[in-house]
């Protein structure tokens, strides 16, 4: 597929922002995403280029975390080669699921999130029992999250800065810096899987990939300088602008549910 100039260097421009928006609160492919398929590339195609800039988004903020000293990388490690499986396993199903159980499930866990941290009043760097071993985390939650980065992709990082927070009673500093390590991970096994398969378009994506770095790096600063103050207003934020781009999408389950109780309203009331 041949691409202008003009518009490799604007969708750059996308995810150099992304970059920023995703290393402090995740979400970053709510903004890729949709411009590249309004740039007319086809959905894998689509697909597999923001792997590649969200990949270079999320290994970015895990350096910077890194050298930090911020990473727990004994516990993390095996966690990150589950989450990497995981992802995997969602890029070679991303064409077996039908889009539509996606469409109807995220949108209502992105709302459960935003409640959350919206509501919670201890939503800071104190640490709390865990409700969940560490084994059993990383042989459930994690490969869930994992298979739905590769089979979809936005709020990953939202969701897995969520558990760790609930289940592992993390603070959320903490479970940030994990959470860059694990969403890292498994955007690394789905690229594996969409390179093998010739998805990806390659100078787009190295473009959008360099710029989502930077942007990365500018964000985990600023994650790691302003800490939850900057952290849960933006995760709200992100949580609910993607659960509302998602319900507003053409087809959404939710949207022909809705008609139709509207519809059954109308008849019974006539």
């Amino acid at each position: 597929m041949e691409l202008e100039f003009s518009l490799i260097i604007l969708l750059a421009g996308v995810a150099l922002a992304a970059g920023f928006f995703d290393a402090i609160a995740g979400g970053g492919g709510l903004v890729t995403l949709p411009a590249l398929l309004l740039a007319g590339i086809d959905p894998v195609s689509a697909l597999a280029t923001n792997k590649f800039q969200a990949a270079s988004a999320s290994v970015s903020a895990t350096a910077t975390f890194a050298r930090k000293g911020m990473i727990e990388w004994r516990r993390g490690l095996p966690m990150a080669a589950v989450a990497m499986l995981g992802g995997a396993g969602g890029a070679l199903s991303a064409n077996y699921i039908p889009a539509t159980v996606f469409q109807a499930v995220v949108p209502v866990l992105l709302v459960a999130v935003a409640a959350y941290f919206a509501f919670s009043p201890k939503l800071d760097e104190q640490a709390r029992r865990a409700r969940l071993s560490a084994a059993a985390f990383c042989l459930t939650l994690v490969p869930m999250i994992g298979f739905y980065d590769g089979l979809f992709g936005p709020g990953v990082g939202s969701f897995y800065m969520l558990a760790f927070v609930l289940l592992l009673g993390q603070g959320v500093m903490r479970a940030v810096c994990n959470s860059k390590l694990l969403n890292a991970a498994c955007n690394l096994g789905a690229l594996l899987v969409f390179g093998l398969l010739g998805n990806i378009l390659w100078p787009l994506a190295l473009a959008m990939g360099a710029a989502a770095f930077i942007g990365a790096q500018l964000g985990a600063r600023c994650a790691v300088h302003f800490g939850p103050t900057l952290i849960k207003p933006m995760l709200i934020t992100v949580c609910c602008l993607m659960a509302g781009k998602l319900l507003m999408t053409p087809g959404n389950p939710w949207q022909q549910w809705i008609t139709t109780c509207a519809d059954a309203v109308k008849g019974a009331l006539a």
